[in-house]
Formats: C-alpha cells, sequence, structure tokens
C-alpha cells in the first residue's frame, strides 16, 4: 500500500444536516448526500438497530447548496417501476454519484446503468445473498464504476450475529477478491473515530479490515458524527486517514491477526434490537454500517 492510503480513502457522508454537511466539505469528506431510500427497508431490518432515513428529496437540494468540494452523493430505491424518474430526479438536483441498494440480479443493475447513462458515478450496493451467489454476473455488467458492501443487511442475510462478525468472514473476502479482479474499487461499511471507546468493538479493529481487503473506501458512521464536538471533525478525519496510512504499512500477519481478534470480539458481542428513525443525523447509536 502507498502512503497516501488514507489520503486517498473514499469517505462517504449521509446527512440531511447543511452544518454538518458544510464541515465535511471542509475537512475533505469525498462525497456528501442523502439517503433516499425506502422501498422495502423497515421490513428488510426490522428489530435491528440499522440507519433507516427521514430523509427526502428537498433535503438533497439543500446539501448541494451546503457543499463546495464533495461529489453530491444519494442512495436511491431499489430496482422499481419509478427507478427512471427518480436517477432523473437526482441529475437534475447535479447528483453525482448514485447508489443502487438492494438488488438480486445482473437484469436490476443492467437496467440502473441504462438510466444514468455515464451522467453520474453508479455505485451498486451488495447486501442481499442472491447478490452475493450471482456477484461474477453482476459485476460483469458494463458501466458499473463502484461497488460497496452492505454489511447490516448482508449479516442478517446470512443470519449471524453482527456487522462486525460479517466483516471478518470469508464471505466479505471471497466478495473482496471478486471485486478486485474486475478493477473495480471497493467500500465496505462504515468506520468510526480513532480512539473512541464509546463503541462496543475498537474501531481500530475495523479499520485494519480496509488494507486487509483491498477496500478504499467506506461511510462516515453515524458514531463518528454524533462522538465529534464542534470544531473537531476535521481534526477526527484527518487522524482516521492518518490511521487507514498506518494500518496499511503492517504486514500481511499483522492484518490478519487484527481480522482474528475482530471475530472474537464479534462473537462475544451482541448488538441492540431496536430501529431508531433517523430525524437527524447526530443520534446517540453505536454505528452504522
Amino acid at each position: 500500500m502507498g502512503s497516501a492510503f488514507g489520503d486517498t480513502f473514499t469517505l462517504t457522508l449521509l446527512t440531511d444536516d447543511p452544518l454538518l454537511a458544510g464541515e465535511a466539505d471542509r475537512a475533505g469528506v469525498q462525497r456528501i448526500g442523502v439517503d433516499l431510500e425506502t422501498l422495502g427497508k423497515a421490513a428488510r431490518q426490522r428489530g435491528h438497530d440499522t440507519r433507516i432515513s427521514s430523509h427526502g428529496w428537498d433535503d438533497l437540494g439543500v446539501i448541494a447548496g451546503a457543499i463546495r468540494r464533495a461529489s453530491l452523493f444519494v442512495r436511491l430505491n431499489p430496482i422499481h417501476q419509478a427507478t427512471e424518474l427518480e436517477v432523473e430526479l437526482a441529475l437534475g438536483l447535479r447528483a453525482a454519484v448514485l447508489m443502487l441498494p438492494s438488488f438480486s440480479e445482473a437484469s436490476d443493475v443492467a437496467r440502473f446503468v441504462a438510466a444514468v447513462r455515464g451522467r453520474a458515478l453508479v455505485v451498486i450496493l451488495v447486501e442481499q445473498a442472491a447478490a452475493v451467489a450471482r456477484i461474477r454476473n453482476i459485476l460483469a455488467v458494463p458501466g458499473v464504476d463502484e461497488v460497496m458492501l452492505g454489511l447490516n443487511d448482508l449479516r442478517l442475510q446470512f443470519a449471524v450475529a453482527n456487522h462486525f462478525e460479517m466483516l471478518a468472514s470469508p464471505v466479505v473476502d471471497m466478495l473482496a477478491v471478486e471485486v478486485r479482479a474486475r478493477g473495480l474499487p471497493l467500500s465496505i461499511g462504515g468506520v468510526g473515530r480513532v480512539g473512541d471507546e464509546s463503541l462496543p468493538i475498537s474501531p481500530d479493529l475495523v479499520m485494519a479490515q480496509y488494507p486487509r481487503l483491498g477496500a478504499t473506501g467506506a461511510w462516515l458512521s453515524r458514531s463518528f458524527c454524533s462522538a465529534v464536538s464542534n470544531g473537531e471533525f476535521s481534526a477526527s478525519v484527518r487522524q482516521l486517514r492518518d490511521r487507514l496510512t498506518e494500518w496499511s504499512h503492517v504486514s500481511p500477519q499483522a492484518l490478519g491477526r487484527a481480522r482474528t481478534e475482530l471475530a472474537h470480539a464479534a462473537a462475544e458481542w451482541r448488538p441492540m434490537v431496536t430501529i431508531m428513525p433517523l430525524t437527524n443525523d447526530r443520534p446517540s447509536l453505536d454505528s452504522a454500517v
């Protein structure tokens, strides 16, 4: 890994708060935007502490006006009858990165790519077991620019205890190999703040997994934003990037030990089982992946 691993690591922030968006933009967060996915999500994640967004189309325009350097990001709904309309609305509001969540087949991805027609970056969020099984066909669809692994839904699909167990699993290893073989950038889950001792599992163990897996992007977790007070956001982003770079320089054996430690910690932790809809982006929840 190069010395700039952390500097080039792509951070994505979901928020409807223009002040937070502006702060993140100044801190060098590369993608900032909103989460408009609602179709089927509450039923899919019922009973689990996961991100259920209350963002709306108006929020996308607000965030667009709050950022200067970052790319405007939006997670749209899964494929449905109004997919093409949603894509056009997002592009009309100057979105530069569009994410397709919760797909199962290559044909879903092909339809999304056809709707975008090269006018924005296409990121596909792999989070269904069927998509995992069909990953080679899905990655062969022309026009996919990046792949992200959605650990919350994947851990529900595979019925494991938590997203940390999923991150340390051979399933994620396999997906990372397949994505890298296609030469596509890979993002995985979310990262917390360096040294945040309030989290159930050390964020440092999570950070070690990115160079191990060859991943170069992640969400900024809810815990990251809620734990950073005014005036400290930029410094916290800098610390995160520096720590990622440090992990990129350690030996494969050390990265393997971090993976084993993460797996052991994940086996001993059980997450909360309550969904709390987001009405803002500074909730006191433990993580978002």
